[in-house]
């Protein structure tokens, strides 16, 4: 008898049973640790760029600029970012140091 959806039955989330697909869920779980560290390594780079943009301390803002394209590119290599993404990302911040300049 098949399970109506939005049942309980229907949302419980099957084991999987085949070996390779058993350690598919083992590399997946370890993997999405380690992509998660990644992503958030990437976004705190970023944000420490955005803050200093705001706070208007061009300096401040191309040092953290600096610092933040190794790991941009390290996600990319990685996985976590497409390059087209990245660089769109990294012409963007530059774009909004150099109007500091001129501001």
């Amino acid at each position: 008898m098949a399970t109506a959806p939005g049942t309980a039955a229907a949302k419980k989330k099957r084991s999987a049973r085949h070996p390779s697909a058993v350690k598919r869920t083992r590399r997946n779980a370890r993997r999405a640790v380690i992509n998660k560290s990644r992503v958030s390594r990437l976004k705190g780079s970023l944000v420490k760029v955005e803050q200093a943009i705001a706070a208007g301390d061009r300096a401040m803002a191309m040092e953290a600029f600096k610092a933040a394209q190794p790991d941009v590119h390290r996600s990319v290599t990685k996985g976590v970012l497409h390059k087209n993404t990245a660089a769109r990302r990294l012409s963007r911040l530059n774009a909004r140091i150099k109007a500091m300049a001129s501001a």
